[in-house]
């Protein structure tokens, strides 16, 4: 397993930046805006990479060390993109005692990612959850929302292959 991040090359566009800075124009002078900024920056991005954060930094005359503080704190915020193909796998209690941690150590070595990583080519990104109230089919995880239960760790990889 890797012990660096995996690093998605930054591709946001004139004309995403542009829509930022507007959001920033327009919200700037109301109190407690760094959140709602942010939130915004995500749904242009899809995601708060640092380029971005620097960006809304500059911008508000704002430390970078708060709007990551805020960013990390938070976990509706995304430092890193989501892959065509969202994985998810259940960390909770039954799915946990049944061996999701297995599934998801096996992600991460066939992926050559950690948890939310996504691949270079940005085909698979990687999370852990909790619940998904799936107990009954534990362990769990989810592609794009597809649900496959009972696995096991030598069941990922033939998954994987149908994507």
């Amino acid at each position: 397993m890797a012990s660096t991040r995996t690093v998605v090359p930054f591709t946001g566009t004139e004309e995403q930046k542009a829509q930022l800075l507007s959001v920033i124009d327009e919200l700037r002078d109301e109190k407690g805006c760094l959140m709602p900024i942010m939130q915004r920056a995500q749904d242009i991005y899809g995601y708060l990479p640092i380029e971005v954060q620097r960006l809304i930094s500059d911008e508000l005359r704002v430390p970078l060390e708060k709007i990551y503080g805020v960013a990390t704190f938070y976990s509706m915020f995304n430092l890193y993109p989501k892959g065509k193909y969202a994985i998810s796998v259940c960390l909770g209690t039954a799915c946990y005692v049944k061996g999701s941690g297995d599934v998801y150590n096996k992600l991460m070595e066939i992926l050559q990612i950690s948890g939310g990583e996504c691949t270079p080519d940005t085909k698979f990104s990687l999370d852990a959850c909790r619940c998904v109230g799936a107990c009954g089919l534990a362990p769990v995880m989810m592609i794009n929302g597809e649900v496959y239960g009972r696995l096991s760790a030598d069941d990922v990889e033939d998954i994987l292959k149908k994507y």
